[in-house]
């Protein structure tokens, strides 16, 4: 699933940012608190939930779910863009190597992390009265009778999986809170919509393109996933050419890219995700980047590895509206 081949690259490149540093090298990844050595300490899952009694839902995979009246230690590992929207603070918080979602730390900083890979006895330790999966590869084979002799479990599916709008609507119909996760989005669409008028009037026409750089490494965003969607479905902006073509090379949120094909980018704007920035930025200081038309013209926006911009969901793409419109509408 492309989502979760996202996860699949951050992991990977921050385990090795992870082995590069015990080497002596700079971290690609931010810091994070240790959890707590008391990870079994009360976290409240929300302050009301809509739910008080007992619900029986099936999911992705055809498990008949009970889920609990009122959860209040709830895991739902890199969902928690979605549980942070509806006001939910999980009991664990995603992490792998040294990195966590650090675009969501204003409202879940006090939440322990849990390892990406979500071991049984990790999980066990957090006492979690309800665990969602982001996949099915999750709790596949024995896994997922492993996770439910924990905790009531459930799987979502790769369709909603794949589209934030349908996976955020899923959580809430799971916590109770279809009318929450339905007016988050009825918000979310009417601030890309007030952007996209904005951005009509102040660069018309103009076209825009998202960039990686990760340990010497470029990749781009796909048109139709991720940020992607955020700047050519939700606010108007223009596909460039690369992006269109590096976008059907695979079916990744980011695509890899060399350096050579980047000079070729004809975008107006291109937004940098600049996860180099601590060991010198390398690939920034050659010819071939210096020569493409956005970097000549001064049109780069660069944003640090802690960005919203790698991950996707009402909280994130809403912070990438704000630094598009603080980019280009002057």
């Amino acid at each position: 699933m492309r989502k979760k081949k996202l996860m699949t690259l951050l992991s990977s490149l921050l385990v090795v940012s992870a082995f590069l540093s015990a080497c002596g090298t700079n971290e690609d990844t931010p810091n994070h608190t240790t959890p707590n050595s008391n990870t079994n300490a009360e976290v409240p899952a929300t302050d009301a939930q809509n739910t008080s009694q007992d619900r029986t839902l099936t999911d992705a995979v055809g498990h008949e779910v009970v889920i609990p009246a009122n959860p209040q230690r709830i895991i739902a590992s890199y969902l928690e863009d979605h549980l942070v929207a509806l006001g939910v603070k999980p009991v664990a918080q995603w992490s792998v190597a040294n990195g966590i979602q650090e675009y969501l730390q204003t409202e879940i900083k006090d939440v322990p992390t849990i390892s990406y890979d979500l071991p049984f006895e990790e999980v066990a330790s957090f006492e979690p009265d309800l665990i969602i999966m982001d996949s099915a590869d999750m709790a596949a084979g024995e896994k997922y009778d492993q996770y439910s002799k924990i905790a009531a479990t459930y799987v979502i599916g790769s369709e909603e999986n794949n589209d934030w709008r349908e996976e955020l609507l899923k959580i809430g119909e799971i916590l109770g809170k279809d009318k929450e996760a339905q007016q988050v989005l009825d918000d979310y669409d009417a601030t890309a919509a007030e952007a996209k008028e904005k951005l009509a009037e102040a660069v018309p026409g103009e076209s825009a393109a998202a960039i990686w750089l990760v340990q010497k490494q470029f990749y781009m965003v796909s048109q139709d996933l991720s940020s992607g969607t955020v700047m050519y479905d939700d606010l108007g902006l223009a596909v460039p050419e690369v992006v269109q073509e590096i976008s059907t090379t695979g079916t990744g949120n980011w695509l890899p890219v060399s350096l050579e094909k980047l000079a070729e980018l004809d975008a107006d704007h291109l937004f940098l995700i600049n996860s180099d920035s601590d060991t010198g930025s390398e690939a920034l200081k050659d010819d071939l980047w210096k020569n493409i038309p956005a970097v000549k013209n001064g049109n780069v926006y660069e944003f640090g590895k802690d960005t919203s911009w790698l991950y996707t969901g009402a909280v994130a793409n809403s912070q990438m509206i704000d630094n598009i419109l603080d980019s280009l509408v002057k």
